[in-house]
């Protein structure tokens, strides 16, 4: 066995250049090689095992290798591989669809496939775009985002991001938006006193100011709700994101959801939406679609947009965007398949036991003396370590203080993946409370060994 993951490790090394990651610090280090999945464990080519605490990197929601998602899609591969939209019809893609318009806040009755959150996105956005176009408003076409937030890395997805080390080196190829301030108080730049009324209102009245200005020439607002995920789990205050529905309902602009890390589950809701009763005129979903199984993404969006694309042919109205695996059948299968464990396994009703204990363990941590903060909403968790928490005084980007712990909780059986010195907890949504003590258990141990 040991040759062998020699071998994988060789063959990972020459050829494979991966995501979000210095190379030449990769190559130093032979990586554990995974080959299977049994629940919320990883199986490395060793037979060791690792309990996953980034749900495969924010996608898993059912545990690995469930055998009712397996059986759906090993039924699909035997029946359809592949059949395109243009031109024709499916029959998973349409089953799909109109579970998703079921289950989704009210008024979204459209669904556009694609095969990832970025992709998702890059509809939404020239969705919107379009859509005004058609309206006979040409003049707008500019969004308004969030600071610290992220869509993804494709063009379009990176211009209403605003995580500078993502996203600066590729300022010359990116369209301007208007960026608001993201109301969270432990780095809020309107209100440094860790009032969260105080940095909803600040935050909104900026948000609305710069609506005010600019409503006229802008076709969206860009939005993750309740949280945003790789700008270090950012959790907004209660109210937040119904408030910013009630603006672009005041000013006329469209209102896109990226619930591509939040949907499905993730806050505790099937979508962040429903925990504050909001509808967006655009919802973009992807990673716990499949529960991390394929790619697959869907844009819904509602009917009075999806009318604008009407007319005649020689109008040019029709919205020309298309990916070569659109509603693929093999992954609208493993969706469906997902979708019915939810109901079968009263998934959602199981969870706030364990959001409690969530929510209880991360308040434990705060005594720590390196926590600056904690973060909670529903099935997420988020532990900023910082050099002094009096000063809020962050550690220094080089030393890697997140990557350390996460390494080191590895000698505990966990793998996790940190954001810059936030140490994330996303497991999977069926993880049970005593595997949720040994992820915490672990976790506070490997603070205390690294920062200690």
């Amino acid at each position: 066995m040991a040759e062998r993951t020699r071998e994988l490790q060789e063959l990972d090394r020459r050829h494979v250049w991966h995501p979000f990651t210095q190379m030449s610090e990769w190559e130093a280090t032979p990586p554990l090689v995974m080959e299977r999945g049994e629940g919320c464990w990883l199986i490395d080519t060793d037979g060791n095992r690792w309990l996953d605490g980034v749900a495969a990197i924010w996608t898993n929601v059912h545990g690995h290798c469930h055998p009712h998602i397996n059986a759906a899609v090993k039924r699909q591969v035997d029946r359809l591989e592949h059949s395109t939209l243009l031109g024709l019809a499916g029959e998973q893609p349409a089953l799909l669809a109109g579970r998703l318009v079921e289950i989704a806040p009210k008024g979204l009755t459209k669904v556009f496939y694609s095969d990832n959150g970025s992709t998702a996105m890059e509809i939404a956005i020239k969705m919107a775009f379009q859509y005004w176009q058609h309206q006979g408003c040409p003049e707008r076409t500019k969004f308004i985002s969030f600071k610290n937030a992220y869509h993804g890395d494709t063009v379009g997805a990176m211009s209403v991001g605003g995580i500078d080390i993502y996203h600066e080196v590729f300022r010359p190829l990116l369209f301007p938006t208007f960026a608001a301030p993201s109301p969270y108080c432990y780095r809020c730049e309107l209100c440094p006193s860790r009032d969260p009324q105080r940095c909803n209102r600040e935050c909104l009245a900026e948000l609305e100011r710069i609506m005010a200005a600019h409503a006229v020439e802008t076709a969206g607002l860009v939005i993750e709700p309740l949280l945003q995920g790789a700008g270090g789990m950012i959790v907004q205050p209660e109210g937040f994101l119904q408030r910013v529905r009630e603006l672009c309902d005041r000013y006329g602009i469209l209102m896109i959801a990226d619930e591509v890390a939040v949907g499905f589950g993730r806050t505790g809701t099937m979508f962040a939406c429903d925990r504050e009763g909001v509808t967006p005129d655009i919802m973009a979903l992807s990673k716990g679609i499949t529960a991390g199984y394929l790619p697959l993404a869907a844009t819904l969006t509602t009917q009075a947009v999806y009318d604008a694309f009407l007319g005649e042919y020689r109008e040019l109205k029709t919205f020309f965007h298309g990916h070569t695996f659109t509603g693929n059948p093999i992954a609208c299968a493993a969706a469906l398949a997902s979708l019915e464990l939810f109901e079968t396994d009263r998934l959602l009703e199981s969870l706030p036991p364990k959001m409690d204990y969530l929510k209880e363990r991360l308040a434990g941590l705060r005594a720590l003396d390196h926590v600056g903060d904690v973060r909670n909403c529903g099935m997420v968790g988020a532990v900023e370590l910082v050099r002094d928490r009096e000063t809020r005084e962050p550690y220094p980007w080089e030393e890697r203080v997140g990557v350390r712990v996460c390494l080191e909780a590895r000698r505990h059986g966990l793998f996790l993946r940190p954001l810059g010195n936030v140490i994330v907890i996303f497991p999977p949504l069926t993880i049970t409370l005593d595997e949720m003590k040994l992820l915490l258990d672990g976790i506070e141990a490997s603070i205390r060994t690294v920062t200690g």
